[in-house]
């Protein structure tokens, strides 16, 4: 395949061979705190390994304990690696976040680093090739439930922190959330404690790269919205030989009403969705379909590029629905049946905009005059990173140096609302959004998540790095 220098995400995953002068950091440099670095990468592994033993999730019905002992052993190690003042925020509603900070020197500016250490449920039969929360290494990888989402995002900055050995060139804020996986309650404190999270740059280090070694800033990430969506036929479950034909079945009509989310090419049909235009790193179609898993002979779906299908146009998904199992199926009419549809929204959408949208196609597309109900209704807020800045630009800088080859900008289809709710609290402050995850193993939320041991090395150094740039006066201190 023909890929044009600097467009195109690369298939490769050797970074051996690579001009060492690639950007403009002078090599040395880079060399001394890749060395550095290496001196103490077994601690971060052997660190990282035991958060992965504690299994933080904070989901609703899972037990407490886990997730205030994640908590407390997060604030232990950033003790341990040089924040000395780490310690448990309280947030009202919710679990503890880790928080920590450096003063900045005279005239510097102050950077945050954020991840989060709750994680996924994850049980050994949902396809785990071994204990979800027994931490393996294998072909160079460290395999295990948060291994990369994002227990790795803790694991770098704690690194970050060591590797400046007690030189701080710029202040430094850490706040490790408890509850990015599910209802955050961090978004009320961020908004009535805005002082806590001020800063000249954000770090956010819950994203990643499609393969590892290939260098990517994420530049976008959609919104999310759902609802839950019921339909009503009958006051109860009849014989489906003796009343079917004239009645209508909730489940057949609930059917019905899905199956006009999408034309017949794919894309989504709900009336009035943003919709925006890509121009950054391409995703290349075959490496699309390796990763993604497809099915050969199944076609992608949807118009434009990959690229814009994952990233900038909205997909709507059906995740989950109550109907009778087949196994339980009898000879009845269905009198209610409902689904939750999940919309994931254009960066920059107002997702209460979107979601209504959504929820007015399901109406008018009932049949029969079948009862309707919406409820649940859950929205989350895209973004936009804001680029160009001195801060972003060092980044760009940085992470080319490390990684000995030209940095892409790439979006994400996931979602992070606190990103929005920062940038409100917080306007005048740059954004630099990437991490250890890849899209070709890390395999996040599902079985068998893993995290490239190399990643973590690169990402630490080139934290570290930028962190010694901006102190050098990339950025000014607002």
């Amino acid at each position: 395949m023909q890929m044009k220098p600097g467009k195109y995400i690369c298939i490769k995953d050797d970074i051996s061979g690579y001009d060492m002068k690639c950007g403009t950091m002078d090599p040395h440099e880079v060399n001394t705190m890749e060395m550095n670095v290496r001196t103490f990468l077994s601690d971060i592994i052997t660190d990282l390994k035991e958060l992965i033993t504690i299994p933080s999730v904070a989901f609703p019905g899972y037990p407490e304990k886990p997730v205030l002992r994640m908590a407390e052993l997060t604030a232990d190690l950033l003790k341990r690696y040089g924040l000395s003042n780490a310690r448990l925020l309280e947030i009202p509603g919710g679990y503890p976040a880790v928080v920590g900070e450096i003063p900045a020197p005279p005239g510097a500016p102050t950077v945050l680093l954020y991840a989060h250490y709750d994680v996924q449920p994850a049980r050994q039969e949902d396809g785990w090739e071994t204990d979800p929360w027994t931490p393996v290494i294998k072909n160079g990888r460290l395999y295990g439930r948060g291994s990369a989402d994002n227990k790795s995002g803790i694991a770098t900055i704690a690194g970050t922190i060591r590797a400046l050995s007690g030189k701080y060139p710029v202040g430094i804020r850490v706040i490790i959330e408890g509850e990015e996986e599910t209802a955050s309650h961090l978004n009320a404190c961020v908004e009535a404690h805005k002082e806590l999270f001020v800063c000249d740059l954000f770090i956010i280090t819950d994203m990643g790269k499609v393969i590892p070694g290939e260098p990517v800033v994420s530049t976008t990430l959609r919104g999310e919205v759902s609802c839950v969506v019921t339909t009503k036929t009958l006051t109860h479950a009849v014989h489906s030989g003796v009343f079917g034909g004239p009645a209508p079945d909730a489940l057949v009509a609930l059917i019905k009403m899905l199956s006009t989310l999408h034309d017949d090419q794919g894309d989504v049909a709900i009336a009035g969705l943003s919709s925006n235009p890509w121009s950054g790193a391409e995703f290349p179609g075959p490496l699309y379909r390796r990763l993604s898993g497809l099915i050969d002979g199944v076609d992608t779906i949807g118009t434009g590029t990959v690229s814009s299908r994952l990233w900038s146009k909205p997909s709507v998904t059906v995740i989950g629905i109550d109907a009778p199992a087949v196994r339980d199926a009898s000879n009845i009419l269905i009198p209610q049946a409902r689904a939750r549809v999940s919309l994931r929204i254009a960066p920059g959408a107002d997702p209460r905009h979107e979601v209504q949208l959504l929820a007015d196609h399901l109406r008018a597309n009932a049949p029969w005059h079948v009862k309707v109900e919406i409820s649940e209704v859950h929205y989350a807020s895209g973004f936009i990173c804001p680029m160009g800045g001195h801060g972003y630009e060092a980044a760009r800088k940085v992470m080319e140096a490390v990684y000995r080859r030209p940095v892409q900008e790439a979006g994400a289809g996931g979602s992070i609302p606190l990103l929005d709710v920062l940038k409100r609290a917080v306007p005048t402050a740059e954004f630099v959004l990437w991490g250890c995850e890849d899209h070709e193993q890390s395999r996040i939320h599902g079985a068998n998540e893993s995290v490239a041991i190399g990643e973590l090395e690169r990402m630490i150094v080139t934290q570290a790095l930028l962190l010694q740039e901006l102190g050098k006066g990339s950025i000014q201190k607002r």
